[in-house]
């Protein structure tokens, strides 16, 4: 075949299908896909997943608990978004015509174990739930119902929904609403059963049909059922309290820094004026601060291939962070599904790939970097190792509890293949552009061959106290957001605010420069010049205070519990604390960099 035989073409053949799969994926529920009905048509409701309310993440097949099950299991296709969100679809026997009302329907009889109706009592005390989806609306309700009462006698009562009311409203031939409701209905006591006794269940269902006057899906809040929490609302003490550090960080680095750097630089200025007029052998003989340094101060770090490897993904990552913020404010998700969010996340992730080779071995170039291929390596292995690691363990713990979570084969191979013909050849092709167009490092000083002694430095200047002061400060400024956004992805809360995301994300980038521009200054001032990898650490460590919180917020501010949600949430926010540690201190880095540059620029020297 002619695509086999020419490389080049398999790859122009491919990599345009390979992304359209993937740009395809944002389909979500209740948002496209609107099919036009005729009075009678076949309405295909498919049952998705059940599982705990307060465990977002620990979802199951809902066939795997003893219901009504067709003798044939068929699972729809669903998008790449819909299988990471741990979406599972499947036909069910609900049989349900486009504007005809029914009541009392049978759906089937049952014959369940003593075993099975312990497996429901189990996932009824759990608070599981059930996911429905009709014409891309999701249906949710609870399982069962649960009664606690009394504490002598201590009364314990567990039922079984097994009639449910489907509310579905049209608007002509297409359906904008559905809701399912257990209204009026006394659930079937799972209590008092004996071990050798089997229960005997009739499952029934009624359809409700109602013409509304809305025309569109999106005219219609999605949190209208009551099930989920609505859409969260602007939060105006983030904002202000925000706005307030930030400009006290701006207003202490303009003011008060640029104040001290200019009598600096007048007084080192005249000082050199006045030694020039004397003997003059020993340039830094009277000196003392950041001047009496500038032959050091430019010396290149150990580790530089790390280095460059850290700033590299961390521009990736604010590119990415960037990208899907704006994508959001056009409104390109769906913000009431996390589907979408996520394809869009991998589509942009591969795309920057080529963002992290580039900054990477330019810079490394520029710092005297000769290992090339070794820095391009580890570039591409500094975020997807650990990535693979914790997605591993995080994967297989939900395999083995059958959750749907687990990622299948064809899912796995399709993300693979995403990485090995998308993200790894474009972080090669960035890191050949950057080598090729790397200017020279330029220092504005002359760098000594042997190095200068560095004096003892005070507590208050160690990198611990810096990393502390460096991370806690940009942590302060998105504490509350930060409550709003784990409710979303760990709660049932809703977000829509990408704007305010937006510009908190712009706040948190500013005071991080601002914090590492202002220890910098502090650190040369003692006559430290290893700001290399502490500019890194010092705002960096904002990450260890994001992952410390999100210990707080599982502990204090959440109802998770089990091995399955705890692994998952613990090894993702742990994930999630090194990218802004990445991030931040790639921001950091580039800070002190320019400011270094700029007052040693203003300093005369002979």
């Amino acid at each position: 075949m002619p695509i086999l035989g020419h490389p080049r073409s398999w790859s122009c053949q491919w990599l345009p299908l390979l992304l359209l799969l993937l740009l395809n994926t944002s389909h979500e529920p209740g948002v496209e896909g609107v099919t036009h009905y005729k009075a009678g048509d076949p309405v295909i409701l498919y049952v998705n997943k059940v599982g705990p309310y307060h465990n977002p993440q620990e979802t199951y097949h809902y066939y795997q608990l003893p219901v009504c099950c067709p003798e044939k299991i068929r699972h729809k296709s669903l998008s790449l978004g819909e299988v990471l969100d741990g979406d599972r679809m499947a036909e069910s026997l609900y049989e349900i015509r486009f504007r005809e009302n029914m009541e009392k329907r049978i759906l089937c009889h049952m014959q369940l174990s003593s075993a099975q109706v312990e497996q429901l009592r189990q996932a009824i005390e759990e608070l599981y739930y059930f996911e429905f989806v009709v014409d891309d609306l999701p249906l949710r309700g609870f399982v069962g119902y649960m009664e606690e009462s009394g504490f002598l006698p201590h009364s314990h009562k567990i039922g079984l929904w097994t009639h449910l009311d489907f509310h579905l409203e049209f608007h002509g031939d297409r359906i904008i609403f559905a809701n399912v409701s257990v209204r009026d209905v006394k659930p079937h006591s799972l209590d008092g059963l004996r071990p050798d006794e089997f229960l005997g269940l009739t499952h029934t269902y009624s359809v409700r049909w109602s013409e509304t006057s809305v025309e569109h899906r999106s005219d219609r809040r999605r949190g209208d059922d009551g099930f989920f929490p609505r859409t969260l609302e602007i939060h105006w003490l983030s904002i202000i309290n925000s706005m307030v550090l930030v400009f006290l960080l701006v207003g202490f680095v303009a003011v008060i820094l640029m104040r001290v750097l200019r009598n600096d630089l007048a007084r080192y200025n005249l000082d050199e004026e006045t030694t020039s007029a004397g003997s003059g052998d020993d340039f830094d003989q009277g000196d003392n601060g950041w001047k009496i340094i500038h032959t050091d101060v430019f010396r290149f770090p150990p580790y530089r291939g790390l280095l460059c490897a850290v700033l590299g993904v961390g521009a990736q990552f604010l590119a990415l962070g960037t990208g899907i913020i704006v994508m959001a404010l056009l409104g390109m998700f769906n913000v009431h599904h996390h589907g979408a969010i996520n394809s869009a996340a991998i589509l942009l992730y591969a795309l920057t790939c080529c963002i992290s080779g580039y900054v990477s071995s330019r810079f490394y170039r520029q710092i005297g970097g000769e290992r090339w291929v070794w820095n391009i390596i580890l570039t591409t292995s500094l975020f997807s190792v650990p990535f693979f690691l914790t997605w591993s363990v995080v994967n297989s713990v939900h395999w083995a509890n059958g959750s749907t979570q687990a990622l299948p084969a064809t899912t796995i191979l399709l993300l693979l293949t995403v990485w090995l013909l998308v993200g790894f050849p474009l972080t090669v092709i960035g890191g050949i552009f950057g080598k090729n167009n790397a200017n020279p490092f330029d220092a504005p000083c002359r760098t000594k061959n042997i190095a200068r002694e560095i004096p003892p430095q005070p507590w208050y200047k160690s990198t611990l106290i810096h990393m502390t002061v460096g991370g806690f400060l940009p942590f302060s400024a998105i504490s509350v957001e930060l409550y709003y956004i784990f409710a979303t992805v760990w709660g049932r809360e809703q977000y829509t605010l990408y704007g305010i995301l937006f510009f908190v994300f712009a706040i948190l980038l500013s005071v991080g420069a601002c914090i590492s521009i202002a220890l910098t200054y502090f650190q040369l001032s003692g006559e430290d010049y290893r700001w290399w990898w502490r500019s890194v650490l010092s705002v960096g460590s904002t990450g260890l205070f994001i992952f410390l919180y999100s210990v707080f917020y599982y502990a204090r501010r959440s109802n998770m519990s089990g091995t399955v949600q705890t692994v998952e949430f613990f090894g993702y926010s742990l994930l999630t604390g090194y990218i802004f540690f990445l991030m931040l201190g790639t921001i950091s880095f580039f800070s002190s960099l320019k400011f270094i540059r700029y007052i040693y620029v203003n300093l005369k020297m002979d």
